[in-house]
C-alpha cells in the first residue's frame, strides 16, 4: 500500500546520515587540509597568529593561512634547511648556500639580502627587542646582525682557549671543568640557540657559550657537548645531549641547578609544557620531569622515538610527533597521560606541532603540511 511504500525510500538517507553524525560524534579528529610544498623539508614550522612558516630544500619559503592557503611564496634558489625566524614585521631565513634575506611578513617581498655568509644550518633567533638576529656559523662564530639593514652589529669567532670564569655551582654539584673549546661545530648538530634577557646561550660542538646580547662578550661557558636542544624559562636554561644528559643551568653563570641522566640517551630536545620538561628517550620513550628538581614524574612509550618537541593542544593535551615511517600524532591527556587519539600523517613528523585553536598543523618530512581540527571526545 501507498502508505508502507513511500516512507522507505528515506529510509536509507536518513539512516546514512545518522550514522554519519555518530561517526562524526566518535572521531577526536578530522582532516582541516593538506598542502603540499613540492619538496621535502626540515625546517619545521614557524607558527603565525593566523597560520604557519615553512621552507624546504628547492629553497621556497611558503607562508600559509589557518585554512592552508598559500599567502606568499619567495625563491631563494638554495635549500633552506633551519626554521626561518620572526622579528617583528619582517621574516629572518638563511640557505645552505650561504645567502640570508629579510623578507616581509605582509607579502614576502625581499627587504635585504646577504651573500657570501657561512651556510645556514642552524635556526637564526631573534632578541627580544627585535633588533637583532644572531646566527652560529658551522666554524663555531657567532654572528649578531641588525634585523631592520642586515649590518653586522658584532661577531664573535668560536673560542679557542680556556678563557671564561668558571661558573658559580649549586651547592653540592661536581666542579666544573675548565672548558677547552675545539674550533667547529659540527654541520649536523643544528641545536638553536635561546635568548634569555641580555643573554644568548649558543650550542657548539665543544660546549655551551653564553654571550653578551649587546656586546658580544662572554658571559660563561660549560663543556655539554652533543646537544640535542635547549629550552629556557626565566632565568633557567634547559640542555639536552643525545648521550642522554639533561642539566637545568642558571643563566646567570650557567651553575648547574640539577642534573639527570639517561642510561639509554635522547632521541629529541627538551621542551615545557603542561608543568614538565619532556624530552624523548632511547629507544621511543617519552619522559616528563619536573622542571624544578628533574625528578622523572611521567613515562610513555611511544609507536617510534621522538625527535621533535611536543606541544599542547586544547588545555590538557599533549602532542607529540613521532619519526616512524607512518608519522603518527599521539596524543595523551594530562593530568595521567592516557592516549586521546592517534592520527596518522604517513610521513616521519620530526618537528614540533603547530596549535592555533581547535586546529593543529605538522610538517612532514616530505614537505606536506598536514592539519586537524581536535575533537576531543570527554574523558571517561
Amino acid at each position: 500500500m501507498p502508505s508502507r511504500v513511500c516512507p522507505r525510500p528515506l529510509l536509507v538517507p536518513c539512516l546514512t546520515l545518522t550514522l554519519a553524525v555518530m561517526a562524526c560524534q566518535r572521531s577526536p579528529v578530522e582532516p582541516a587540509f593538506q598542502y603540499s610544498s613540492n619538496a621535502s623539508s626540515r625546517t619545521g614550522l614557524t607558527a603565525l597568529a593566523d597560520g604557519v612558516l615553512l621552507g624546504n630544500e628547492a629553497g621556497a619559503v611558503v607562508r600559509l593561512d589557518r585554512e592552508g592557503r598559500p599567502v606568499w611564496t619567495a625563491r631563494l634558489g638554495r635549500e633552506v634547511a633551519a626554521a626561518p625566524a620572526l622579528a617583528g614585521d619582517s621574516v629572518i631565513v638563511g640557505t645552505v648556500a650561504g645567502e640570508l634575506a629579510c623578507l616581509s611578513l605582509l607579502d614576502g617581498k625581499e627587504r635585504w639580502r646577504l651573500g657570501g655568509e657561512p651556510p645556514v644550518l642552524t635556526p637564526p633567533v631573534v632578541d627580544d627587542a627585535e633588533r637583532t638576529v644572531f646566527l652560529v656559523a658551522p666554524d663555531g662564530a657567532v654572528h649578531a646582525l641588525a634585523v631592520d639593514s642586515g649590518q653586522a652589529r658584532w661577531k664573535r669567532p668560536a673560542p679557542r682557549a680556556p678563557a671564561m670564569a668558571q661558573p658559580a655551582q649549586a651547592p653540592g654539584a661536581a666542579p666544573v671543568k675548565s672548558l677547552e673549546p675545539q674550533v667547529s661545530v659540527a654541520p649536523a648538530l643544528r641545536a638553536a640557540p635561546v635568548v634569555l634577557g641580555d643573554v644568548v646561550v649558543v650550542p657548539l660542538e665543544s660546549g655551551l657559550w653564553a654571550l653578551d646580547v649587546e656586546s658580544g662578550e662572554p658571559r660563561w661557558s660549560r663543556p655539554v657537548t652533543d646537544v640535542v636542544g635547549l629550552d629556557s624559562e626565566r632565568d633557567t636554561v634547559f640542555v639536552a645531549t643525545r648521550p642522554g644528559q639533561v642539566l637545568a643551568l642558571s643563566v646567570k653563570d650557567g651553575g648547574t641547578r640539577w642534573e639527570q641522566r639517561f642510561a639509554d640517551g635522547l632521541t629529541g630536545p627538551p621542551a615545557r609544557a603542561l608543568g614538565a620538561l619532556w624530552v624523548g628517550a632511547g629507544p621511543s620513550s617519552l619522559v616528563g620531569l619536573s622542571t624544578a628538581e628533574g625528578r622523572e614524574v611521567a613515562r610513555v612509550a611511544l609507536p617510534s622515538p621522538l625527535v621533535g618537541r611536543v606541544q599542547v593542544g586544547l588545555e590538557d593535551l599533549l602532542l607529540v610527533p613521532t619519526s616512524g615511517r607512518e608519522g603518527q600524532l599521539v596524543a595523551l591527556r594530562a593530568p595521567g597521560w592516557t592516549p586521546a587519539f592517534t592520527v596518522r600523517a604517513d610521513t616521519p613528523l620530526r618537528t614540533r606541532p603547530v596549535v592555533r585553536g581547535a586546529r593543529v598543523f605538522v610538517l612532514g618530512l616530505d614537505g606536506r603540511v598536514l592539519a586537524w581540527r581536535l575533537r576531543v571526545p570527554p574523558a571517561p
